[in-house]
Order: C-alpha cells, then structure tokens, then sequence
C-alpha cells in the first residue's frame, strides 16, 4: 500500500486567476442551465410512481435492467 494522495484530492488554489470566457462560451454556459432547470421543472411536475423499480427512466437509456439482467429495445 502507498500514502500517495490522489490528484483528486487536492484542492484548487484559490488565488490562481480566472480565465474569462468569451461571450459564446458564457451564452452556451447560460443555455445549458437554462435547460438543466427546464428539465428539472419538467420532472418535478410528473406524478411520483408507486411501487415502481425507483431509478431513473429506463426508456431514457434505451435499456431496461431488472436484477442485473439487462434487456435493450
């Protein structure tokens, strides 16, 4: 076993500069969380499954998994 730390681990330094993002990079920055609230909304709004197989849909991931047996379709 080693006492290595993981790169990971370790902390950005915090009085390293910012780069600053060109206008295209900011818009896309703030689309992208436009649409990750949109889709949030959208799933908070649908009715909470009972007695369902809980995760996330697996139609989404075009897989279905049931006891560690995976079906596509």
């Amino acid at each position: 076993m080693t006492d290595q730390t993981s790169k990971a681990d370790a902390a950005p330094a915090s009085d390293a500069p910012q780069k600053t993002l060109t206008p295209a990079a900011s818009r896309a920055l703030a689309e992208a969380a436009a649409r990750r609230r949109k889709y949030r909304e959208k799933e908070a709004a649908l009715p909470k499954e009972i007695g369902g197989r809980g995760g996330k849909e697996p139609g989404r991931y075009g897989d279905w998994e049931v006891k560690g047996l995976t079906s596509d379709f």
